[in-house]
């Protein structure tokens, strides 16, 4: 079974779980997710299977779309609703919709964050969140990311006690982390802030009209036929890449894994990955050769005969 199975996670499994559970319910080895979702969080979870578990890394790297909750009035350590409150502020102003418009339009774009202390990220070797769990602080890395639209969602404001929560919608790209989002946006209102909910709405081309459950994948499990109505093709999930249909001649050559001239239609700068398609089926992606000017290298050969 080759293809990507888009899973809608459900809260309290970890991503690993998720990979675990499809192993078991479809009896294969070669299955792998495609970015990690905190097991708080629920949402599409694109999970690979068979020959397009090559393409996995694509996917972790495309964009992403999320539905998040953000409470501003008091911060946490995780800064989401699991860590431990360590900071309160009661929320005396009437925000209104054109306010925190205004405010979370100032995001769009490329901004820099810093992760947080419990985040899977590597200092040292080491994840920031095995150094969070003994007390260990250490200078986390900052990094520029991409957000590509942020808006407020209509009717969710409210004022509870002390505090104020709203949803919005946000399309990313990698790396970007929406809690650490929830924050900056509660300094940015003069307030301590963070993630009270999340839920990924869109992984790469997929969203939640495309999934399955785990729980019925366990009741499709058994039956193929039903199976392949939820699995995509390989192509699909790397769709956001850009794309050159070749003849049968380069075909040939593609599956080989061969160094090729450089077409005329290239238009990839160098590292950019370029997937080469014949009838429809991607065999390869290719990239600019490092060293040899004029010839392009495969970084993956998709195609198994």
């Amino acid at each position: 079974m080759n293809g990507i199975l888009p899973i809608w996670k459900e809260p309290g499994l970890t991503s690993h779980d998720c990979v675990f559970k499809v192993r078991k319910l479809l009896k294969m080895k070669k299955v792998g997710h495609t970015g990690t979702l905190d097991p708080d969080v629920d949402g599409v979870l694109p999970i690979c299977l068979g020959r397009a578990t090559k393409i996995a890394e694509y996917i972790t790297d495309s964009g992403k779309s999320y539905r998040a909750e953000v409470t501003i009035g008091s911060s946490t350590a995780t800064e989401d609703a699991s860590g431990e409150v360590i900071s309160r502020k009661k929320v005396e102003e009437n925000f209104t919709y054109e306010d925190l418009t205004t405010v979370l339009s100032s995001f769009e774009g490329q901004i820099k964050q810093t992760p947080p202390m419990y985040s899977a990220v590597k200092v040292n070797g080491k994840r920031l969140y095995e150094y969070a769990r003994q007390g260990i602080m250490v200078e986390r890395p900052t990094r520029t990311v991409q957000i590509n639209r942020i808006r407020l969602v209509e009717n969710t404001l409210l004022k509870k006690q002390q505090e104020l929560s709203f949803s919005i919608d946000v399309d990313c790209g990698k790396g970007t982390y929406i809690r650490t989002l929830a924050v900056m946006i509660g300094e940015r209102l003069g307030y301590p802030a963070h993630m009270s909910k999340l839920t990924r709405t869109s992984s790469a081309a997929f969203t939640k009209e495309n999934c399955v459950t785990l729980s019925q994948l366990a009741e499709l499990a058994e039956d193929s036929n039903a199976l392949h109505k939820y699995l995509r093709p390989l192509e699909e999930g790397i769709s956001q890449l850009k794309n050159l249909t070749i003849s049968d001649t380069v075909a040939s050559k593609v599956k080989n894994g061969a160094v090729l001239s450089m077409p005329e239609d290239w238009t990839a700068d160098y590292g950019e990955p370029v997937v080469l398609t014949y009838q429809q089926k991607a065999l390869a992606i290719y990239h600019l050769h490092p060293s040899k000017e004029g010839l392009i290298k495969p970084v993956k050969v998709l195609w198994v005969d």
